[in-house]
């Protein structure tokens, strides 16, 4: 499935909803997960890549050793602002980068981390590279993609709502680019291609996503997320149309509220 040419774009009001929608309804559970992961390797130097809003970064500012130093990177400013302007618990170095084309010394940083990031990198194996360069010997990789998305309720209700509604030129954001990159053997193909002969480790993690009413996880991934992109691109009620066509759609699955949904992702780990 081909890259829609609005996949990556994080503008508008689309961080700050991010942030406030998106991370508490799916991001948190595994950000905390990637943070428990990260400190019990005791790094002394971390280089968070696709930090987005930060959601990693707070949970890596509490969780890392008090020596532990933090850069935190991402390509968006909008999301990189969002992040800085949320803070954390401790110093953090804050930096606009793109992880094909790192700002850092060879071998220089203990730990490369990245959440949700790899599925939106336009040549994996090059950000893989850079991180495999940046990392010290031993040092380690760490990150998730999200699992299929039959996997994870929401999105898939969400994505089948909105393909019947617009059956000629079905909204595929959220299958093709978060839920897109999902086959650990590709994964681990990328992996070594840019030379990491280490061991890869993957792990199914699965957590539960929970809101309200059913009209929380429509208005997130509808006006959060890069989908809002495509929708908009239908018409001026294109977007208020689809929020509550999904609302309606997950009120039919999960109940009108609470509700509460499985998600499911692949956390790889590979030393260099």
């Amino acid at each position: 499935m081909q890259a829609h040419g609005t996949d990556k774009v994080f503008s508008g009001s689309i961080p700050a909803l991010y942030d406030t929608l998106m991370v508490p309804l799916i991001f948190e559970p595994y950000a905390a997960d990637l943070a428990a992961r990260s400190a019990a390797l005791a790094p002394t130097r971390v280089l968070e890549v696709a930090a987005g809003t930060g959601v990693v970064t707070r949970a890596l500012s509490r969780a890392l050793p008090e020596a532990s130093t933090l850069v935190a990177t991402d390509l968006n400013p909008a999301m990189l602002e969002r992040a800085a302007a949320v803070g954390a618990d401790r110093p953090v170095t804050w930096q606009q980068a793109d992880a094909q084309q790192l700002p850092v010394d060879d071998a220089s940083v203990d730990m490369v981390i990245c959440q949700f990031g790899a599925m939106f990198f336009p040549d994996r194996a090059k950000a893989f590279a850079e991180a495999r360069r940046v990392l010290k010997p031993g040092g380690t990789l760490l990150f998730n993609v999200w699992d299929r998305i039959e996997e994870n309720a929401f999105a898939h209700v969400v994505t089948l709502a909105l393909a019947a509604h617009f059956p000629n030129h079905p909204p595929a954001f959220l299958a093709r680019t978060p839920h897109g990159y999902h086959d650990p053997s590709r994964v681990e193909a990328d992996l070594r291609l840019d030379g990491f002969a280490s061991p890869v480790t993957c792990d199914i993690v699965t957590a539960r996503s929970r809101a309200d009413t059913a009209r929380t996880p429509a208005f997130a991934y509808c006006h959060g997320t890069p989908l809002r992109n495509e929708l908009e691109a239908f018409g001026p009620d294109a977007l208020s149309e689809a929020t509550d066509l999904c609302t309606q759609a997950l009120a039919a699955q999960f109940g009108a509220g609470p509700v509460d949904g499985k998600i499911q992702a692949l956390v790889f780990s590979v030393t260099a």
